[in-house]
């Protein structure tokens, strides 16, 4: 795996985990304290969060960090 397909794997799995729990991109951006268009981004696979960027996402989404990392196998 390189790094765009695992940052294309991490954002879908932020999203999945997002919509699982009815929260708006917007209002999970807010509780990290980003701008929304950085949420976009990482959910998009279009950049590459540093891992306390991820610890926050998982904090926000109420799961362990390694949540974000459980990905389909397809």
């Amino acid at each position: 795996m390189d790094k765009q397909e695992l940052q294309i794997k991490i954002g879908k799995r932020v999203k999945q985990l997002r919509e699982s729990k009815n929260i708006s991109q917007v209002d999970l951006a807010s509780a990290c304290n980003f701008e929304k268009s950085n949420m976009s981004r990482i959910e998009a696979g279009n950049t590459s969060p540093n891992i306390y960027t991820l610890y926050k996402i998982a904090t926000n989404l109420n799961v362990d960090l390694s949540e974000l990392f459980k990905f389909d196998k397809n």
